[in-house]
């Protein structure tokens, strides 16, 4: 045993180069058999083929969609009045989500467009509008 022997450490488990058959340098690092081994299997266990996509679903399946009374009794959680402000904004987001919905699953019908809405919020600065 030379005293570069004892010098050189397995820098994930700390043994020494005496201790273990082999050992592979890197810079400024050493990782043992034993570490390569155990590393293997872990990275063995741990590889899951990927996911496959999500099944598509079809058109009109409400799957997680709020209505538009759930999107507002969301909002008055947190928004004081503003009633009719509200209602319009709910069904707005409604019928974006079901826009986008639409999109996913109309290819065939290229020619269709479903026209996009938009809401202006006016008032003064503070007042939450975003």
């Amino acid at each position: 045993m030379t005293p570069a022997d004892d010098l050189i450490r397995c820098s994930f488990c700390g043994r020494t180069a005496h201790e273990v058959t082999s050992m592979v340098a890197g810079p400024e690092v050493y990782i043992c058999d034993r570490c390569i081994y155990d590393a293997s299997g872990i990275v063995r266990g741990d590889l899951q083929p990927y996911p496959s996509p999500a099944p598509r679903r079809p058109f009109g399946a409400r799957n997680n969609r709020l209505t538009p009374r759930e999107i507002k009794a969301a909002l008055d959680e947190h928004v004081i009045g503003q009633d009719r402000a509200k209602r319009a904004l709910s069904v707005a987001v409604y019928n974006h989500y079901k826009r986008i919905e639409a999109e996913e699953h109309l290819h065939a019908y290229d020619d269709v467009e479903i026209e996009k809405s938009n809401i202006v919020l006016l008032g003064p600065s503070g007042t939450g509008k975003t």
